[in-house]
């Protein structure tokens, strides 16, 4: 079973920028659409982003041109660079594939 593990949350002021990484136990994302998810305190998680097998990305609305999810299938590795954060992105944030998720990074901001 191929285990997930995310890393990168902290502590960011609004404006500010965070880099998520999610690396993999195998080699999986090369074949394999991998999604980011998070969940606010209170919130139901919700969809974030998706990087498809070739490459393709999809974000949700509320984070189209702030966030970029991007790959490295060497390293096993999918990354979400988030720019310009707000106060409302705080939430603990996972990655998922193939319904395997990790174990999720929180992610506040706050000044």
């Amino acid at each position: 079973q191929v285990q997930l593990v995310e890393s990168g949350g902290g502590l960011v002021q609004p404006g500010g920028s965070l880099r998520l990484s999610c690396t993999a136990s195998g080699s999986i994302f090369s074949d394999n659409a991998m999604g980011w998810y998070r969940q606010a305190p209170g919130k139901d998680r919700e969809y974030v982003a998706r990087i498809l097998h070739n490459g393709i990305t999809n974000y949700a609305d509320s984070v189209k041109g702030r966030f970029a999810v991007s790959k490295n299938n060497a390293k096993n590795t999918v990354y979400l660079q988030m720019n310009s954060l707000k106060p409302e992105d705080t939430a603990v944030y996972y990655c998922s594939v193939r319904g395997i998720w990790g174990q999720g990074t929180l992610v506040t901001v706050s000044s």
